[in-house]
């Protein structure tokens, strides 16, 4: 069944659907990643037939696109926020305490896009990487102008960027691994990364 016309507005009730079925689709593939997940299991998982899912979206690539799309909103919208007018460590902590708060917020999410990283993008890479790419070196210039100017230490913006992303990240996509081998860590842990992550990142960046 060919999916609806894109032109056309959606009801409430389509509107409704189409978040139903997205909402089961990042279930089926932060659980079993993209070659895991099929259109039948994402019918079941949102208790919907699979003709009637293929209404809404024509194949399992084109529900992939759409999440890897919002997810890629969500994933850059704290490195937006990042202000070149700001004071420079403070600008860099909330930064931090965002992407806690997508972390903590958002797993499923986080999951999904790390799981499609992994996978190399195939089919979209220059789709998603092209606007990230972009806003990323954007930031970049703003964490080199402030090393230029002695607002904070000299290191490598790159990987301080990769830093910050690995630390926070890690608490979404790798919250079975906490639970194994520290679960005394487990109930607390995104408060207690946020006081140990601004401590660290200070005293890396202080001048």
């Amino acid at each position: 069944m060919a999916r609806m016309a894109a032109e056309k507005p959606k009801t409430r009730i389509q509107r409704k659907k189409t978040e139903q079925i997205l909402a089961a689709a990042l279930e089926v593939f932060a659980q079993h990643g993209s070659s895991g997940a099929s259109i039948n299991l994402i019918a079941k998982n949102a208790g919907l037939t699979t003709p009637n899912l293929l209404y809404y979206f024509e194949s399992k690539d084109a529900i992939r696109r759409e999440l890897l799309t919002r997810t890629l909103q969500l994933w850059m919208a704290p490195l937006s926020m990042l202000s070149p007018h700001g004071e420079p460590i403070d600008e860099i902590c909330e930064y931090i305490r965002r992407k806690l708060e997508i972390s903590r917020n958002f797993p499923k999410e986080s999951k999904f896009f790390a799981n499609e990283i992994l996978s190399g993008l195939p089919q979209s890479r220059s789709e998603i990487f092209g606007p990230l790419k972009e806003l990323y070196n954007t930031k970049i210039a703003v964490l080199e102008d402030w090393m230029r100017e002695g607002r904070i230490a000299t290191v490598d913006p790159h990987h301080l960027l990769f830093s910050i992303w690995a630390t926070t990240q890690h608490y979404a996509d790798f919250d079975v691994q906490i639970e194994e081998i520290a679960p005394a860590k487990v109930k607390d842990r995104y408060a207690e990364a946020e006081l140990f992550l601004l401590d660290m990142f200070k005293k890396l960046l202080a001048v």
